[in-house]
């Protein structure tokens, strides 16, 4: 078996191996050595896969198997240490999905607003320029600009908090 041929057979799992080994072992960093590992186990019985029925499933226990012995080694106290103060930086699954939710509601609203508030709104807020080049660019006063922002974001917050209160008190 070459290099494309075990790349082809593993590449549909290896996510899987990953996200096996995270939930065992916590660690980011931790996760990734033992996909590494599996990986190298696997690569090094290239030549007797072809008996295995499932190789998803061989790799899946030969990384559970890791992970366990690496919990149970003595690293394991340092990972326990590090794992009682880590915290993971993204987002949850349930946080991501009412993030992309309440940005779908803010472009829906954006798209609904007269073109003159959405283009400001966009110039400011989405593309960053400053109200002097947006005033320009409109043909508007700074000021004018100002309060046409103002009153764009203040009808977003308001759907908004219409929409994410609906069905409370």
């Amino acid at each position: 078996m070459n290099q494309s041929e075990f790349v082809k057979i593993i590449t549909p799992f290896k996510d899987k191996v990953f996200r096996l080994a995270k939930r065992l072992l916590v660690s980011t960093e931790e996760a990734e050595d033992a996909t590494q590992e599996v990986l190298v186990k696997l690569w090094d019985k290239k030549n007797g896969l072809d008996k295995y029925n499932s190789v998803e499933a061989f790799a899946m226990t030969i990384t559970k198997n890791y992970c366990l012995d690496q919990l149970k080694s003595k690293r394991a106290g340092n990972l326990q240490i590090v794992h009682n103060n880590y915290t993971d930086g993204q987002a949850g699954m349930q946080k991501q999905l009412e993030d992309r939710d309440s940005l779908g509601w803010v472009e829906k609203i954006i798209n609904g607003l007269p073109e003159q508030q959405r283009m400001i709104v966009q110039f400011r807020d989405v593309e960053q320029y400053e109200f002097e080049e947006i005033a320009k660019m409109m043909d508007m006063n700074e000021t004018a600009v100002r309060v046409a922002l103002s009153r764009a974001r203040k009808t977003i917050r308001e759907f908004m908090t219409k929409t994410h209160n609906y069905g409370i008190g």
